[in-house]
C-alpha cells in the first residue's frame, strides 16, 4: 500500500471529530474556538476547510498548498486574546498550539487507519509520519519543534495529554459540535454514530473530561461499527475510496488556475 493510498483514504475522515475535541481539551485552542469560529453553526464549512487543507499539503501542488496555506494563516488572524478570567491567553499562531493540531491530526489518522487495516510497517509509519510533518510545516511549526522521530513523537503525545483539560465553556463547544442542529440532512442524521465513533476512538480520559457517556453496552456497539467497517471499506474500489481526496483537489485545481490569456479567452 503506497502512502498515497493511506493519506488519501476517506475512512481516515470518521476520525475527524476525535482530532477536534483533542483540540478543544487544549484550554487555549477551546477557548480560541468559543469566542471567534462559528464552525459549530457552520459544521459543514469547517469539515471542508479542514479537507482542503490537508488534502492540499499532502497531495496538492504546490500552488495548491500554498493557496489553502494563505485561507488558513487569513483565518488565524483575529484568533488572538491577552486572557481574561478563566479564558487563558492564546494566539492562533502560536508554534506549540499549531504544533497540537497537527498532532491530533496525524494520531487520529493513524489510529482511525490501524483500526481498519492493521499496524503500519516501519517503512510506511515512517513516511505516513513524515507527510504530517508537511502538515505542521505550513501550520508554521518551526523544523525544530517537531518531534523527530516516531518514538519522540509518542513521548511528546504522552506528555501533552497529561496537559489537557476542559471547563464549562469548551465543554459546551463539544457538546453543540456532537449535538449540531445545523447543517444538511446528512450530516444531522449521521450525528448519533459519529458521537459513538468520536467517544470510542478518544482516549478515555480525553473521553471523561467530555462527559461523553461510556459503557460496555457502547463499547460492544463501537467494536462492531469498527468490524463492519473493516469488512466493508478496504475491498470498495480505490476510486470510492479515494472520492473526497480527489473531489476536493479538482475544487482546489479550479480555484488556483491561472486566468485565461486574452488570445485563450476568445
Amino acid at each position: 500500500m503506497t502512502m498515497n493510498d493511506i493519506g488519501g483514504n476517506a475512512v481516515l475522515i470518521a476520525a475527524g471529530g476525535r482530532s477536534i475535541l483533542l483540540q478543544l481539551a487544549d484550554p487555549a485552542i477551546g477557548h480560541g474556538v468559543a469566542d471567534h469560529s462559528d464552525f459549530v453553526a457552520r459544521p459543514l464549512d469547517r469539515l471542508n476547510n479542514t479537507l482542503s487543507f490537508v488534502y492540499a499539503i499532502s497531495f496538492g501542488s504546490p500552488d495548491e498548498a500554498a493557496a489553502a496555506t494563505r485561507r488558513v494563516n487569513h483565518a488565524h488572524v483575529p484568533v488572538e486574546s491577552a486572557g481574561s478570567g478563566e479564558s487563558p491567553a492564546y494566539s492562533a499562531f502560536s508554534p506549540h498550539l499549531q504544533l497540537w493540531v497537527a498532532a491530533t491530526l496525524y494520531d487520529s489518522a493513524l489510529t482511525m487507519h490501524e483500526l481498519v487495516y492493521g499496524p503500519l510497517g516501519d517503512a510506511e509509519s515512517d513516511a505516513f509520519y513524515q507527510d504530517y510533518r508537511k502538515i505542521g510545516a505550513a501550520l508554521q511549526v518551526p523544523e525544530g519543534l517537531w518531534p523527530s522521530t516516531r518514538a519522540d513523537f509518542r513521548v511528546y503525545w504522552a506528555k501533552r495529554l497529561t496537559s489537557l483539560r476542559t471547563d464549562a465553556t469548551t465543554r459546551a463547544v463539544a457538546h453543540d459540535l456532537l449535538h449540531s442542529r445545523t447543517g444538511p440532512f446528512w450530516m444531522r442524521a449521521g450525528l448519533p454514530l459519529a458521537r459513538l465513533v468520536t467517544a470510542g476512538l478518544l482516549p478515555p480520559p480525553v473521553r471523561d473530561m467530555f462527559d461523553l457517556p461510556w459503557s460496555e453496552a457502547r463499547q460492544r456497539r463501537f467494536d462492531r461499527v469498527i468490524g463492519v467497517i473493516r469488512v466493508i471499506y478496504p475491498p470498495l474500489p480505490r476510486r470510492i475510496r479515494h472520492f473526497p481526496k480527489n473531489h476536493y483537489l479538482r475544487a482546489l485545481s479550479a480555484t488556483t488556475l491561472p486566468p485565461p490569456s486574452v488570445s485563450e479567452s476568445r
